[in-house]
């Protein structure tokens, strides 16, 4: 039988969680769920077992690790979905207001410090609609869900099989994506808050040996010029 759809995506928003002790220790009831038939397609459901797998059998402190790495230190794998479409623009802070008072007339409370456009989150709202309503809510957000399942695809990450169960409940139906020989280099969010360093505002490209100790010219002024410029 298929469990309903507000099991299924809170099962989906619990996979996008941090890998503390807490979802370890639930993972072999996800898996037992999603088992029961989810409605989603055969690829998106082999993707969540494989998923589920590494959940079970890779070691803690490994999974934490990769977990950071793939949505706290990059661009396109942030699962803040307004990071893809506002970046850090002063449309971003109205666009959370609003998604947060959607929540709130449904009933529904973030934990402090919990954005609304953090993805798990957008999950949870969407499992407290019917059917149809959560289908057209996800579907409205499918470009940005496509981007990040490509970005996860690229890395080979195992969590693109809930992006691509998300977009099955939208409706969509994630592509696959060419693995490549290497990732896409991606700027990690770090560095989009780094201080610059002092003094670093003279780049070496484009001189004959960039990179490289530059010399420094000095050149004196004669009298004359130095009279004329007193004069101007």
């Amino acid at each position: 039988m298929n469990i309903p759809h507000r099991h299924t995506l809170r099962a989906l928003a619990r996979l996008l969680s941090y890998p503390d002790d807490a979802l370890l220790a639930q993972a072999p009831a996800i898996a037992d769920l999603l088992a029961d038939g989810t409605g989603l397609s055969a690829p998106a459901q082999a993707g969540l077992v494989t998923l589920v797998r590494e959940l079970l059998t890779v070691d803690p402190l490994a999974l934490q690790a990769a977990y950071v790495e793939t949505f706290d230190r990059g661009r396109r794998t942030s699962l803040h979905l307004f990071e893809h479409v506002h970046g850090d623009s002063r449309d971003r802070g109205p666009a959370m207001i609003d998604l947060g008072q959607m929540y709130a007339k449904s009933g529904l409370l973030l934990a402090d410090g919990e954005l609304p456009d953090y993805l798990p989150a957008v999950l949870e709202f969407a499992s407290t609609q019917d059917a149809a309503t959560a289908r057209s809510f996800l579907g409205e957000m499918a470009h940005i869900l496509h981007a990040v399942h490509d970005a996860l695809a690229e890395r080979g990450s195992a969590y693109a099989g809930v992006l691509a169960a998300v977009l099955d409940v939208a409706g969509e139906h994630a592509h696959a994506v060419a693995r490549r020989s290497a990732p896409e280099a991606d700027e990690p969010l770090d560095a989009s808050w780094a201080e610059p360093e002092a003094f670093n505002g003279c780049s070496s490209a484009g001189q004959a040996a960039p990179n490289q100790a530059q010399p420094v010219h000095v050149v004196r002024r004669s009298p004359a010029s130095q009279r004329s410029g007193a004069a101007a």
